[in-house]
């Protein structure tokens, strides 16, 4: 069974704590049985956790055997992470373990060395504040979650469901992690980035784009252009590129390409269709042109993907778990 280890630091986010608890212990396997073995551990055998006293059953050396290895945020850092911890999580990277932070976990995860060079995130308020603490961190401040395939972060509080939900989904296929996301009253991934939560200029109070979003996405297969887009809204271009940008973080043509890129996972998971005959059903003006977006969006091909999550997988059939 895949053990996953969940680090309570002193001052851990209760809420960013349960979220790796609840989202592994959910998944099962096709036969019903638990896919994961949750361990819940830290330095201390009691920590801190806002208004609670969290009495925890392991301690740091359940790292060493675990599969991967969950730091969830902490309130306000007591301290920076003692030599054990920065250690421990070390160790757990030589020897091949799969690393993931959730929130302000990034920065345990910095001060051990395991973002240098990588990509990275956190919430959106403390991007800056990573960025400037460790150069060495690629941060982007804008997306959900980022997965450079060993070690994962997530932004604040929600998105680390959707980090966890990708991690099981990238376990087990789609329709495992399908299941986990209905018992947690989640959609299996979410457009856009955080951006669309940064508090900026209070926006226009002018009506909401949601019937057009609904819109291009009923049509997103269509060759659509900015011009038929803001047409549909009655606004000119630039009127609909700002709105839009206010409502969703992201542009027109941005969520558009977001929008085939689903429909095209979609059609992978749930088809035998050829690359070429979903290019065409999700929108891409060809098989190249599709794999072209789908590869600097999904970090692998559309081929890679189904492999993977897809149609046809050498896993023995829907919903069993591709854990090694």
């Amino acid at each position: 069974m895949h053990k996953v280890a969940v680090l309570a630091l002193q001052g851990v986010v209760n809420f960013d704590l349960a979220i790796p608890c609840e989202v592994f212990g959910r998944a099962r396997q096709a036969n019903g049985a638990a896919v994961y073995d949750i361990l819940l551990c830290g330095e201390a055998q009691t920590v801190k956790a806002g208004w609670l006293d969290l009495v925890l059953p392991w301690g740091l050396e359940r790292l060493a055997d675990a599969d991967t290895v969950i730091v969830p945020g902490v309130h306000r850092p007591i301290g920076p992470p003692s030599a054990e911890v920065l250690r421990a999580l070390r160790a757990a990277a030589g020897r091949g373990a799969r690393l993931a932070s959730i929130c302000s976990g990034a920065f345990v995860l910095a001060a051990a060395g395991l973002l240098d060079g990588l990509r990275a995130t956190t919430h959106w308020l403390a991007t800056a504040q990573l960025a400037g603490s460790y150069p060495k961190v690629r941060v982007e401040p804008n997306v959900l979650f980022v997965d450079n395939g060993q070690v994962l972060c997530s932004a604040g509080a929600a998105a680390g469901l959707d980090l966890c939900l990708h991690m099981v989904r990238r376990d087990c296929g789609a329709a495992v992690a399908a299941d986990v996301a209905k018992l947690s009253v989640m959609p299996l991934e979410r457009a856009g980035g955080q951006a669309q939560f940064i508090v900026h200029q209070p926006p226009s109070t002018r009506a909401s784009l949601q019937p057009l979003i609904e819109w291009m996405g009923e049509r997103c297969h269509q060759p659509l252009t900015l011009e038929d887009v803001a047409a549909q809204a009655h606004l000119s271009v630039r009127t609909l590129s700002r709105r839009f940008k206010e409502q969703t973080g992201t542009t027109p043509l941005q969520w558009l390409l977001l929008a085939r890129i689903r429909r095209a996972q979609a059609l992978l998971e749930q088809t035998a269709l050829s690359v070429e005959e979903i290019s065409a059903q999700a929108g891409f003006s060809s098989a190249g042109a599709l794999r072209q977006r789908f590869s600097a969006v999904m970090g692998t091909s559309p081929s890679g993907y189904r492999r993977a999550f897809g149609y046809g997988g050498s896993d023995g059939g829907e919903g069993s778990p591709r854990l090694s």
